[in-house]
């Protein structure tokens, strides 16, 4: 089943929320979270269901998912080429930080 047919009016997923047969499924203390949410949100716990379970098949289909920030700043500014920078060869390695106030010595 098509996950955008899963609880659309008249759908067997629709079906099943009437019939009681998900919310029976739901512990109470879970259910009563979902009356909260579906009432932050403005929907009823039908459609604030339908949306988490929309929410979750959408997310867990491969290729649906969104690039990430590093990837839409990339992609935004890649238009405008990249910078090469001349960086100059190291004479020398670095010497690590000593605590005990002595200077490190140069090699």
């Amino acid at each position: 089943m098509l996950r955008q047919e899963l609880f659309a009016p008249g759908s067997a997923g629709e079906q099943l929320w009437e019939q009681g047969l998900v919310s029976r499924l739901l512990a109470d203390g879970t259910k009563a979270q979902l009356r909260i949410q579906a009432a932050r949100h403005g929907r009823s716990m039908e459609e604030e269901a339908r949306t988490i379970l929309r929410n979750a098949i959408e997310s867990s289909q491969p290729g649906t998912s969104k690039p990430g920030l590093g990837s839409r700043i990339h992609a935004h500014f890649a238009q405008l080429g990249g910078v090469e920078l001349n960086l100059p060869e190291r004479s020398s390695l670095p010497s690590p930080e000593r605590f005990d106030g002595e200077a490190a010595s140069a090699t």
